[in-house]
């Protein structure tokens, strides 16, 4: 069953930016360790950044300084704000918790293309 709805995706010119949200009615992100990951055609996940339930984040070498993951506990949202972005970057972004990533439960994830 999928638990995580993700939007927010779409076209972008270089440099652009966008906001991917991530939804749950059957979690509360508060509890859980959450993570972004990435798949471009071809190529293998990836995780792009990650939230734990402290606090703290982590992001992969490659968005350094142009994501970041926050949490809203109110409206138990979980966002990736993305800026500058680059063509390298487009892929299907998923949210997931990092137990969901490790057994393989994936959503349908969101678009997203980074062209001119």
């Amino acid at each position: 069953q999928v638990q995580m709805v993700e939007s927010g995706g779409g076209l972008v010119q270089p440099g652009g930016s966008l906001r991917l949200s991530c939804a749950s009615s059957n979690r509360t992100f508060s509890f859980l360790d959450m993570g972004w990951y990435r798949q471009a055609p071809g190529k293998e996940r990836e995780v792009v950044a990650s939230i734990t339930t402290g606090g703290s984040t982590m992001y992969a070498d490659s968005v350094k300084g142009r994501f970041t993951i926050s949490i809203d506990n109110v409206k138990n949202m979980v966002y990736l704000q993305m800026n500058s972005l680059k063509s390298e970057d487009t892929a299907v972004y998923y949210c997931n918790t990092l137990r969901g990533a490790a057994r393989g439960d994936w959503g349908q994830g969101t678009q997203v293309t980074v062209s001119s």
